[in-house]
Parts: C-alpha cells; sequence; structure tokens
C-alpha cells in the first residue's frame, strides 16, 4: 500500500499558494491592458504578438532550464531569483515609453515566471500531493481573475493601464523577498529519495528500473513517444485557456456589444471559474480517478467553445467561458501529476520542465495567431477556433489513453558527488495510486 507524502510545512506551502497568484496576475491584466496599449502606442491589434513572442522565449528558455537543473540550483534560490526578475520586468512594464521596450520586459518576465512555473510544478507534483496540486493551480486561476480586476479598476478609476502593472510589481516584490528568505527552508522541505520512493510505492527503485537520484541520459527522455504527445496535448490546452482569457475581452465589447466595465468583469469570471474548478475538482479527482475527469473535462471545454462559436447575444458567450474556464480547470494539474505515469518517474522532472516549456509556446504562437486572424477578419471568429483547439485536445487525449502509460526502461548514468547527489526537488511525482 502507497504511503502518502509527507505532510508539508505551512509556511511553504503558503508561499507556493502565493507564487501561483503571482504568477497568472500579469496574465489578467493584458487582456483588459491591450486596447489601451495599442492606442496609447500607436500599434494595430495584432502587434500583441511580440508582446507574446517575446514572453514565450524567455518563458521557454527558463522553464525548459529549470527542469534540467533543479537539482544544481536548488528550488528556493530558483524561485528567489526568478521571482525578483519578475518583479523588475513588471515595473519595466509600467514605464516602458514605447512598445519595443514593453516587449524587452516581457522577455525578462517570461524567463522569470517560467523558471518559477517549472520549479514550483515539478517540486508540488513529488511535495504536496494529489490535492493541494490542483489547488496550487486553482490560486493560478486565482491570480488571473484578480488581474482583469485590478486593470479595470484602474481604467474605470481614469488611471492609465501602466498603474496596474505597478500594482502587481510591488506585490511581486513582496513576494521575492519572502522566497529569499526562505531559499533554506525549501532546500529542507524537499523530499529524501526514500520517501519519495515511499509515497509511490515503489521502494528503493523506481518504475522504470533507474535508482531514486540517479541521473539517465537526456536523449533516453527525448525518445519517449509519451513525452512528445504530452508536449503537444501541453501546448493545446494552454492555447486555449489563453486565448480565451485574452481575446474574450475585445470580443465582448467589439462583437457582443458590452460596455468595458461589464466585459472586464466577464472576463474576470472566466478565469474564476478556473480558480473555483480547481478547488472543487481537486477533490472529486481523488475519488473518480484522473482518467474519468479528464474525459469529462475535455468535452466539457468543447461545449464551452461551442457556445461561444454560435452567434448570439452576449450572455451565451459569457456563458461558454464560464463553461470552459470550469472544464479547464482540472486539466494543467491532472496531466502534470501523472507526467510519472506516462513516462516513468526517472524522466519526470525533465519532461515536466519542457511540458511547461510546450505550454508557453502554446500560450504564446496561438493567441497571437489568432490576433492575426481577428485583425484580418473579426472577433466573432474566437469561438470557432476555440472548438477547433478543443476538439483536436479529446482527439490527442483519447489516442494517448490507448497507449502504454509507461515509459521505457531508463540507462542510469553514475551519481555525482556534491550538490547533484542532494535533493533539491522532487525524485518522482506524487501519483496517488492513479
Amino acid at each position: 500500500m502507497a504511503t502518502p507524502p509527507a505532510r508539508p510545512r505551512a509556511t511553504l506551502l503558503l508561499l507556493a499558494y502565493l507564487a501561483f497568484v503571482s504568477l497568472g496576475l500579469p496574465d489578467g491584466l493584458l487582456g483588459v491592458a491591450w486596447p489601451s496599449i495599442r492606442s496609447d502606442f500607436g500599434v494595430p491589434t495584432e502587434a500583441v504578438g511580440w508582446v507574446l513572442t517575446a514572453g514565450t522565449v524567455g518563458y521557454l528558455t527558463s522553464s525548459v532550464l529549470a527542469g534540467f537543473t533543479l537539482a544544481r540550483v536548488g528550488v528556493g534560490a530558483l524561485l528567489a531569483g526568478s521571482t525578483v526578475l519578475a518583479s523588475l520586468a513588471l515595473t519595466g512594464y509600467s514605464v516602458s515609453p514605447v512598445l519595443a521596450v514593453l516587449v524587452g520586459c516581457a522577455l525578462l518576465l517570461g524567463l522569470g515566471s517560467g523558471a518559477v512555473d517549472s520549479g514550483l510544478n515539478a517540486y508540488a507534483a513529488g511535495t504536496f500531493g494529489a490535492r493541494h496540486m490542483n489547488w496550487l493551480h486553482a490560486f493560478f486561476g486565482l491570480g488571473v481573475a484578480i488581474g482583469p480586476l485590478i486593470m479595470t479598476g484602474v481604467l474605470s478609476a481614469g488611471l492609465a493601464w501602466r498603474w496596474g502593472y505597478g500594482i502587481v510589481a510591488a506585490a511581486q516584490l513582496v513576494l521575492a523577498a519572502a522566497f529569499v528568505l526562505t531559499v533554506r527552508a525549501w532546500h529542507r522541505g524537499a523530499p529524501t529519495s526514500t520517501e519519495a520512493g515511499a509515497a509511490v510505492g515503489t521502494g528503493p527503485t523506481s518504475a522504470d528500473g533507474a535508482a531514486p537520484g540517479v541521473r539517465v541520459p537526456i536523449r533516453d527522455t527525448l525518445r519517449l513517444p509519451a513525452v512528445w504527445s504530452g508536449l503537444l496535448a501541453f501546448a493545446l490546452y494552454v492555447a486555449i485557456e489563453v486565448s480565451a482569457g485574452l481575446w474574450a475581452f475585445l470580443l465582448l465589447t467589439e462583437g457582443r456589444g458590452l460596455s468595458a466595465a461589464v466585459a472586464g468583469g466577464c472576463v474576470s469570471a472566466y478565469w474564476g471559474s478556473l480558480f473555483v474548478g480547481r478547488v472543487v475538482q481537486g477533490v472529486v479527482a481523488e475519488r473518480l480517478g484522473a482518467g474519468l475527469v479528464l474525459r469529462v473535462s475535455l468535452a466539457g471545454m468543447a461545449v464551452g467553445a461551442a457556445l461561444i462559436a454560435v452567434p448570439g447575444p452576449a450572455v451565451l458567450a459569457v456563458l461558454g467561458l464560464v463553461v470552459v474556464g470550469f472544464a479547464a480547470a482540472p486539466v494543467f494539474p491532472l496531466l502534470t501529476l501523472t507526467t510519472a505515469e506516462r513516462v516513468g518517474a526517472a524522466h519526470a522532472d525533465r519532461a515536466i520542465g519542457l511540458q511547461i516549456g510546450a505550454s508557453g509556446l502554446g500560450a504564446a504562437f496561438v493567441p497571437a495567431g489568432l490576433g492575426v486572424l481577428i485583425g484580418n477578419t473579426s472577433v466573432q471568429v474566437l469561438g470557432s477556433a476555440l472548438l477547433v483547439l478543443a476538439l483536436a485536445l479529446v482527439a490527442l487525449h483519447e489516442w494517448g489513453a490507448r497507449r502504454p502509460t509507461t515509459g521505457s526502461p531508463a540507462r542510469a548514468l553514475p551519481a555525482q558527488t556534491g550538490r547533484e547527489t542532494q535533493t533539491s526537488g522532487p525524485v518522482r511525482p506524487v501519483v496517488d495510486g492513479r
């Protein structure tokens, strides 16, 4: 019988929740702020692609590197440095005189956010267990839901969009200080190889044949079909999540005739449904199993996208957005949590880093492409695009469900001495028997 993971330290758990809130805040700001930003800088709608692409380059770079270097750097130092960088980047947003400077700040924000996202996901998957994993991602949804409210409040008060980014930058700086003060606590809170093995009931050897804490060749990880199908699934999922949140404001104002204040509240309702869904379905997934919950959730995303695509009153599009948000809620955390089941425990940390990087690609290029499409056609095309993406994700998940779920045997490399042999991140994610 699998032994449950050790109870995480309350301080670290609280900081992890706050870090996920901080990750979501900038994402929630951009959708509401962009009409003001493009007007201020005199650029077209599709220019948001430059911001998203720059952010993705930084996000992809840091998230992938974090997956490979977490054991060397240590999760505490990684979180502290990355959060400081993110706060500086957001400060740059608030004072940018031209779009080019804003794009440069987006690159820095991506570097900071990607490392925090990848490092915390890998750490949480091996330390916090299924319920907290879902709830952590729920707090990301809370952060993204708060973001539009902050920016809507700023704009409604007659202030410039820059104030919204300045407020979030200040909050990030406080969080960065907390991480700096707790660097050593994160190292002490990390699971040892023995604890991680007991948590999944595998003993001293992982399911794919590699001893815990022993490195395997990178090429072995990259040869696994499950790794590549996982990357595509994460890219598609996040493309849907971000595209809906980014362009919903424009759809509801220019396409369905809502006022800016009401539309901003509706965008927050979308992100809020993501938060509520993760809180509720974190418990449901433990009882019903990840497979069933994922299937129902993916189908729900397609239904919600169809409601957005159907021409009709604004309330129909708002309902579709809320359905998409609630249905999408458990997808990212459950796919992350079950990574070890798909690729094998020895490959899990690397795979998680790669998946986070792929999600960054999906978050930038697809919404940016939709911006070009919307700029050349109409914002009404958003619903149809979301429906196509949702159906593609359903098909990919069904294809992956019919494949073997364990990784191929890993060829172990000799463990090195020094810091690399110390466990500052998880050896294998806890999957709670699913």
